[in-house]
């Protein structure tokens, strides 16, 4: 007759694992759920990052698209191709004489660089997530293309309106953060310069064509924003060539005062999925300034990048032409 313990081995002794079989059985299990554990965390942290790398994508290339294509409408209409600081209407907004207003007190309304002076409410702070000052970029064109248009805020420009239009960074609409680093956006504050010059009051006052708003968001998730201004130099052996000069050294030059015919924009833009990992960028060159990102122990890791981007005023073309015998 057959046994039925099978819980027995041919010389009688109870079969089962040993304590040394079952602590290798243990750590081999050890060993194959770090594995996994480790390829589920390297998965998810090239996950964040490429999601954060592709908001940071969308927000900039799209977003510096429209700014390019705004700024390229500066000086349209105007019949003086010759823009600088006196320019009536000028496409760049360096002084009250550029909107026909002297003296001017809203100096927060103009085009500004760090040390600039500021006033006017909603006016330029020099807002930024680096230990640089932000900077602000205001420009101006006359609507002659026959149809309406759409200034950055949405509102519509009739035909022949004169927009002036500024872009700065400031704190996004509804935003409360507290520390260092900042949720900060590019805002645009459109409005509508008189015929005869000075700013136009539209009413009611809340009307998003009155100039000296907040603005709209216009590009969001950037911790820093640059201009300089492209000249053509007028003297001495770089005459002809192209120089880049911020708005406040531009301002300086007294005698034969170049004109501007291009706009150098930069950008620091970051994603906003927080990426897993143990370091990020920090420190960033734009438009050949160094930056380096405010100190916050209580922000969220995010990747970040630096975006450039030079638009020439087709509307400002300026042809140095030198003859020789």
């Amino acid at each position: 007759m057959l046994s039925t313990d099978n819980c027995k081995s041919s010389n009688g002794h109870e079969a089962g694992f040993t304590l040394i079989e079952l602590m290798i059985s243990l750590v081999l299990g050890l060993i194959v759920s770090a594995a996994v554990i480790q390829v589920y965390l390297i998965n998810v942290k090239t996950s964040s990052i490429q999601a954060s790398g592709s908001e940071l994508q969308d927000a900039s290339v799209f977003g510096l698209q429209q700014l390019e294509r705004k700024v390229r409408l500066a000086n349209l209409g105007n019949p003086s191709t010759q823009i600088d600081g006196t320019t009536m209407n000028g496409g760049v907004v360096l002084t009250g004489a550029n909107l026909g207003v002297l003296p001017y007190t809203n100096t927060g309304y103009l085009t500004r660089r760090e040390d600039d002076a500021s006033s006017g409410t909603n006016g330029w702070t020099g807002a930024s997530n680096t230990n640089i000052a932000s900077d602000q970029l205001t420009i101006q064109y006359i609507n002659i293309t026959g149809n309406p248009l759409s200034d950055c805020e949405g509102s519509t420009a009739a035909v022949n309106d004169i927009v002036v239009e500024r872009y700065f960074l400031r704190q996004a609409t509804g935003a409360t953060s507290t520390g260092a680093v900042k949720d900060l956006v590019l805002a645009c504050d459109a409005g509508r310069v008189a015929p005869t010059g000075g700013i136009q009051v539209i009413t009611p006052s809340t009307d998003p064509r009155n100039f000296g708003q907040a603005g709209q968001d216009f590009i969001t998730n950037v911790d820093q924003f640059k201009v300089l201004l492209g000249v053509q130099s007028t003297s001495g052996a770089s005459t002809g060539r192209m120089m880049y000069l911020p708005s406040s050294a531009y301002l300086k030059i007294t005698t034969d005062t170049p004109a501007i015919t291009a706009i150098k924009t930069g950008l620091i833009v970051r994603g906003t999925t927080p990426i897993l990992a143990s370091e990020d960028q920090t420190s960033f060159v734009l438009l050949g300034q160094s930056n380096t990102l405010k100190t916050d122990t209580t922000r969220q890791k995010q990747v970040r990048g630096t975006y450039e981007t030079t638009t020439l005023l087709r509307n400002a073309r300026v042809i140095s032409v030198s003859t020789g015998l």
